[in-house]
């Protein structure tokens, strides 16, 4: 598989917006993994690689919708909807059944309609009767032509696509590949994530704790994101605040890995040695983004393999993650680039903010008296509160030339259920 160009995180600018680094991203990755051919049962969640079409209409025959008595529309009139039953036909026949003039066919639900018959009608509607040794049923008036009959075709017209390549399958999807008689399809492989921390305060949950010292909330937080998505996961662990140690690490991680993804070390501290590290073997490009929270990050690769470096107060790393990495990471394994879905809610506060930057706040949706939905935003803003990420179902977007936000204001509200 192709592999990205060396510069393909470099830009020219010192602060991007959140526009601009999305652009850039979305021109700029492409997918970096093969493809592989998969039973369709394996397959919910991954990403299509090549389109699946219809081989034959669905249904591939006209149908009955109900149990019924199907019959000629035009035959009713003459008949005063008195036919006799000349026919049986429940779901499974196969081969043609010709029904004759001014009779009906007893039917039942999924079965195919027998030519000359072009409607069905409910079998509670109807009465049915014997006569002379035969079985009569007397249908209401009242039907419409073509009631409850479905058509050949009505789901899926032969060769329409039914799945797109670059796609992730959802249970829907899978369920419409089925129905054309699919046993296998061509997936992209899963993405290969090392993920890993950094910093000597750093402690594993477990780990006896010392005043100082801080337990890794950060990867147990990106694992739960990560996991949702068609990657295989590898926990690379801690990393200690030594060049040494880090630059070892990532040659090992950077040979059996599609991705590494770290936390921490964005800056350019003198005990940041994840962007000196990534500088010295390969290429590091440090973005500063006009965004609250998560204006430090790094992207950069180690020949073949990107890297990127999140913010290690857990609320950055969490918007970061779910608005440029995620996507990425997505793109990366195949599939198109979907941006996140976002509302227009009435804002339930008021606040100023800074001209120039994208703020995300931590927000969710409440209804007031009347029934009407409000934004609630969290009361405080820090980036490292991960109560602000338990209280919020949602990122409450303010763009860069809005200053202040005041009661009623209809703003963007992008709601996590997607991401999960």
């Amino acid at each position: 598989m192709k592999k990205l160009r060396d510069d393909c995180f470099l830009h020219d600018k010192d602060r991007l917006k959140h526009d601009e680094a999305i652009a850039l991203l979305q021109e700029r990755l492409k997918p970096i993994v093969g493809t592989e051919t998969m039973p369709l049962e394996e397959n919910s969640g991954r990403i299509l690689a090549r389109t699946v079409f219809a081989p034959r209409n669905i249904p591939s025959t006209d149908n009955a919708a109900v149990d019924g008595y199907a019959f000629a529309f035009d035959d009713h009139e003459p008949t005063g909807g008195f036919f006799p039953i000349t026919t049986r036909i429940a779901a499974g026949s196969t081969g043609e059944i010709e029904l004759p003039g001014f009779s009906a066919a007893r039917i039942f639900t999924g079965a195919p309609m027998p030519n000359g018959a072009d409607t069905v009608a409910m079998q509670e509607d109807c009465e049915v009767h014997e006569q002379d040794g035969g079985k009569f049923v007397i249908i209401p008036t009242g039907l419409k032509k073509g009631a409850n009959c479905r058509k050949a075709g009505e789901d899926v017209k032969k060769s329409e696509a039914v799945a797109e390549a670059h796609q992730r399958l959802r249970p829907q999807d899978i369920a419409a590949i089925a129905s054309t008689g699919t046993a296998k399809v061509e997936v992209f492989k899963k993405l290969r994530i090392g993920i890993l921390s950094s910093g000597d305060e750093i402690l594993r949950p477990g780990s006896d704790f010392k005043t100082g010292q801080v337990y890794d909330a950060n990867h147990f937080m990106l694992r739960s994101l990560i996991e949702v998505l068609p990657v295989t996961l590898t926990d690379l662990g801690v990393a200690e605040d030594d060049s040494e140690y880090v630059e070892n690490l990532l040659v090992k991680a950077a040979e059996t890995h599609d991705i590494i993804l770290s936390t921490g070390g964005a800056s350019r501290g003198e005990e940041d040695h994840f962007v000196n590290v990534l500088e010295k073997l390969g290429s590091c490009h440090m973005w500063q983004l006009a965004v609250k929270p998560g204006r430090p990050m790094s992207f950069g690769q180690i020949g073949d393999t990107p890297c990127f470096t999140l913010p290690g107060n857990p609320v950055a790393a969490f918007v970061c993650f779910l608005l440029y990495v995620r996507p990425a990471l997505l793109r990366l394994a195949g599939c198109d680039w979907k941006e996140p879905e976002t509302y227009r809610v009435p804002s339930g506060f008021q606040i100023k903010s800074k001209p120039d930057r994208r703020e995300f706040l931590r927000g969710r949706v409440r209804h007031d008296d009347q029934g009407v939905p409000k934004l609630e935003k969290f009361a405080r803003d820090g980036s490292g509160l991960i109560t602000g990420l338990r209280f919020a179902d949602g990122l409450i977007e303010i763009p860069e030339q809005t200053t202040e936000v005041q009661i009623d204001d209809d703003v963007n509200y992008i709601p996590l259920s997607q991401f999960f």
